[in-house]
């Protein structure tokens, strides 16, 4: 009995939903390769319409301040973001809520790897990098370039412009890990999460590029929700979509992310990030 009330009561949300002509849509960072996050996301997106009732797209983007901008202007009202996208998207739309991070993202690192030629071996103290080229990740990744920059900054004590000879940024860590691999950069910051994944599936020759060096832990992704969609989807939908997002436990879907979990997530999780990109000025 309590089956069938639940699905009448999806139901009689979804015919609302579509009366009204309502849908829910949501995008995310575009940290890795294309086809990958659409493969990803799709599936999100049918498992969420599934739970929620609703009708529900996945917009992909082609940068992390696409995706911010996406969020500000409405056209989403949900994102996968890293810690520092999130803080912008939460800043530029007051009331807006990480709801939701993977389980991983509580305690996130991000992996300095570097090509043969650089001449640099695993080490538990900072590399000495300077004359080397590097490469960043996105401009807006926390993973990829925030991070980074901060250890790079306080452990050599200049701006990475007075320390390598060349600098990039990739636009997503599948980049970094490729541009490394080939040589065209020494070294470059990539997100631990991608890389793994991608010496799981042989897409890593270890004997040209390796990692040397690994951050300490700090917030990561989270699950944004825009302010007001209470307001759009009914009474009560943030709190539907918050726990339908927790209880995504689909071993397919989860390893997609990778994520073993997903566990409730508050904006107070990131204001390290926030303190941190103000204090290396990327923030205002």
């Amino acid at each position: 009995m309590k089956l069938f009330k639940h699905c009448l009561f999806i139901a009689l949300i979804a015919f609302a939903s579509i009366a009204r002509g309502e849908v829910f849509t949501f995008t995310a960072i575009p940290d890795e390769d294309e086809t990958q996050l659409k493969l990803r996301f799709e599936k999100v997106a049918r498992y969420l319409e599934k739970e929620l009732g609703v009708e529900v797209k996945y917009l992909p983007v082609k940068s992390y301040s696409a995706a911010v901008t996406a969020f500000r202007n409405n056209q989403v009202q949900l994102a996968w973001f890293g810690g520092l996208s999130g803080v912008q998207a939460r800043r530029l739309v007051p009331g807006s809520d990480a709801i939701a991070q993977g389980f991983e993202d509580q305690f996130f690192k991000s992996y300095f790897i570097a090509h043969k030629s650089a001449g640099l071996t695993p080490t538990t103290g900072f590399p000495g990098m300077s004359g080397l080229t590097f490469t960043f990740g996105s401009k807006d990744s926390t993973s990829g370039r925030l991070m980074p920059q901060f250890y790079i900054e306080r452990n050599l004590g200049k701006r990475p412009k007075e320390i390598f000879s060349r600098i990039g940024f990739s636009g997503d860590h599948s980049r970094t890990i490729a541009l490394v691999q080939s040589g065209v950069y020494q070294v470059g910051a990539v997100n631990y999460k991608v890389w793994e994944t991608a010496v799981a599936k042989g897409k890593v020759d270890t004997n040209k590029v390796e990692i040397v060096w690994e951050t300490p832990s700090y917030p990561d992704y989270q699950w944004t929700v825009r302010a007001g969609v209470n307001d759009v989807y009914g009474e009560g939908f943030k709190t539907r979509l918050t726990q339908t997002l927790l209880d995504m436990n689909d071993p397919e879907l989860l390893a997609s992310f990778p994520r073993k979990s997903f566990v409730p997530a508050v904006n107070q999780d990131y204001l390290p990030i926030e303190e941190l990109a103000q204090s290396i000025g990327l923030l205002d």
